[in-house]
């Protein structure tokens, strides 16, 4: 079975990059709630989570003294669960791994970013997550991942050497992240807009000095 494995987080960097080990991180876990149901979307990045859960369940298994029957039993178990979860995973984006292993290919084009990003359905949190934070995604290819619904999504493309002036203007208009925090932080952002932004924090860290 071919599956995803995890790498350290590290930040955006303008240089090339080489990514052979996704990983999970804190926000991935969270499970993304729609706020007119109260329903939870099981998207990308939380079903890809239990995968790698169960993973290392199995793993963890193999390594332990237990009894030849059971042990072949769990094994079982577990294993259709994986292979459960990896359906899942090609329900919402088909052939799901075999699309993350093209963003982290070393041969990653900013046109097969973009053609992706345009193909992946909404709730494939994941892979475009992946994308939002690759050194070649494009400008255009970013213009569209900041109006995606998951956070970490537009906070990537807030802090991405490659955002142009007209995104980074309009997630700055977005008070329910820190998404502003970072647009005036990014050297795309223009000056006037950066001013006024630094100038919020300013007042902000004043106002908290005062209490």
């Amino acid at each position: 079975m071919e599956v995803q494995t995890e790498k350290p987080d590290s930040p955006i960097s303008s240089g090339e990059a080489v990514w052979s080990n996704p990983t999970m991180r804190r926000s991935d876990l969270v499970q993304h709630k729609e706020k007119e149901k109260g329903t939870v979307s099981r998207t990308s990045q939380i079903v890809f989570g239990e995968r790698q859960h169960l993973l290392r369940v199995l793993d963890s298994l193999e390594g332990t003294d237990l009894p030849i029957a059971r042990r072949q039993q769990e094994r079982r178990i577990l294993e259709e669960l994986i292979h459960a979860r990896t359906r899942e995973l090609n329900q919402i984006n088909v052939a799901w791994d075999e699309k993350i292993g093209l963003v982290l290919s070393a041969d990653a084009k900013p046109e097969m970013l973009e053609k992706l990003a345009k193909q992946a359905p909404t709730e494939d949190f994941y892979l475009l997550r992946l994308i939002s934070e690759h050194p070649r995604a494009n400008a255009k290819t970013l213009g569209k991942l900041a109006k995606h619904p998951y956070g970490a999504i537009r906070e990537n493309v807030a802090r991405h050497p490659n955002a142009d002036a007209s995104t980074l203007a309009w997630l700055s208009r977005d008070r329910s992240q820190p998404l502003w925090y970072l647009v005036a932080f990014n050297p795309n952002t223009p000056l006037p807009l950066q001013r006024r932004l630094r100038d919020r924090l300013k007042r902000l860290g004043e106002n908290q000095a005062s209490k």
